[in-house]
């Protein structure tokens, strides 16, 4: 069991490598082919953190463990809610200036009962699975067109998150390296989870939500809150809300795509809707005075380890 854990954080640390390279890859080359730096910068805000976790679902669905994929997704956003942006606010109260994420954070809601609804048959399929991709295509439209009317200074730090140097040769080598170390590192965990979840006695969707979910955030959550200390509470919370409409649409959209997802009854009685409770709760948090405060930072925490503590009475139950 030892070497297991050892071999997990091994797949834990090369994923956090392979997302901090393919982000820089992609922003070089997205500069080096004409994209303007705010478009580079916002698409990287958004959606660059969720690329460890779409290597290990990805993985995870080759060698067909659906259960597993879907617990990562889901249990991606709680954990992106309650653990990662709690963390940060916790760790500086958060200026949110990006006024386009109340309504992105809409939209999330929006997803995630609309997942809840397709979902009361028993699953997800391929037609269920085709419209949340759509759907995403035009969040991703909306975000374009409503981020271009922001404040200069929001747009001017969306850009400034994709400078980095833009020589072709260096940035097709971090692609190279990135595909690497997130093929690996997706491995290591997708082959080595299981055999933890089975130790603790939990099911692969359990494990999925639990152990693979918090481990593959915690390099976020780190940076997350470096970036608080910094000032960043636009690129926090873009962040947080860009990563959970990508898990959402595009990762299980595209699971359901790639054959009919079968979604337990439980999942959607509550793990669908503790997502979409957690979510809700930034609602009023960004409507407000734009700031998460520390003390709403620590309601965040508490709800994320409300909800974990719940799964494992259930658990133990």
């Amino acid at each position: 069991m030892f070497a297991t854990v050892l071999w997990f954080v091994l797949g834990l640390v090369l994923l956090a490598l392979g997302g901090d390279s393919i982000v820089k890859g992609a922003s070089g080359l997205a500069r080096r082919i004409g994209a303007s730096p705010f478009v580079a910068g916002l698409v990287l805000v958004a959606f660059g953190t969720s690329l460890p976790e779409l290597a290990v679902n990805l993985k995870a669905m080759l060698d067909g463990q659906q259960a597993l994929a879907l617990g990562n997704a889901v249990g991606s956003n709680i954990v992106n809610f309650g653990l990662t942006l709690g963390a940060a606010a916790v760790a500086a109260p958060l200026l949110v200036r990006w006024r386009a994420l109340s309504p992105l954070l809409l939209l999330l809601l929006a997803g995630t009962l609309a997942t809840m609804l397709l979902s009361l048959d028993g699953g997800l399929g391929r037609f269920d699975g085709l419209g949340l991709l759509l759907a995403f295509a035009a969040v991703l439209a909306f975000a374009f067109a409503r981020t271009r009317r922001e404040a200069p200074e929001v747009q001017d730090a969306i850009a400034a998150y994709a400078q980095t140097r833009t020589a072709l040769g260096l940035n097709v080598l971090r692609f190279a390296i990135a595909a690497v170390l997130l093929y690996y590192g997706a491995d290591l965990i997708v082959r080595h989870a299981p055999v933890l979840g089975t130790a603790m006695g939990m099911a692969p969707l359990l494990t999925g939500l639990l152990p693979v979910a918090i481990a593959t955030a915690l390099p976020e959550m780190a940076a997350a809150v470096t970036a608080a200390r910094r000032g960043q509470g636009d690129m926090v919370a873009g962040h947080v809300i860009g990563s959970s409409l990508f898990n959402l649409f595009v990762v299980v959209g595209g699971m359901a795509l790639w054959q009919p997802l079968p979604i337990a009854a439980s999942f959607v009685r509550f793990e669908l809707p503790a997502a979409l409770l957690i979510a809700l709760m930034l609602l009023p948090m960004l409507r407000g005075d734009l700031r998460v405060s520390r003390g709403e930072g620590t309601v965040l925490l508490a709800a994320f380890a409300g909800w974990v503590g719940l799964e494992l009475m259930f658990l133990l139950g």
